[in-house]
């Protein structure tokens, strides 16, 4: 998991298969992954298998939060054993930078690698 993704024990245990399904999610405004892209900040898996996702968006005027591609978000991260529901909470602060996107997705888009 990334180290800038605050992520309890719980999802902590899901950790190859939040990234699989994450990385199959992607914003439709770049053309890149939400985890590879840097969006994610949060993940928390509870008790009863609600998965809590808070992320943000390149652009506050973004509207992406209730389109296709958040249905797709929330349809992905529930294929997984162990999760029944997931909750993303969409936050603006902090702001995303342009130095969150990862390695593998600066070379995608064309950016030198870090």
């Amino acid at each position: 998991m990334r180290e800038d993704i605050k992520i309890n024990d719980r999802a902590l245990a899901l950790e190859k298969s939040l990234i699989e399904k994450l990385e199959l999610v992607f914003d439709t405004d770049v053309e890149l992954d939400v985890y590879n892209l840097g969006l994610i900040y949060e993940i928390h898996l509870d008790e009863a298998g609600t998965c809590k996702v808070v992320m943000t968006f390149t652009d506050t005027a973004c509207s992406c939060a209730e389109t296709p591609s958040d249905r797709n978000r929330r349809h992905r991260l529930k294929e997984i054993e162990g999760i029944e529901d997931v909750k993303v909470e969409v936050t603006w602060s902090p702001a995303w930078k342009i130095t969150r996107i990862s390695r593998y997705g600066r070379i995608a888009l064309g950016l030198p690698p870090r």
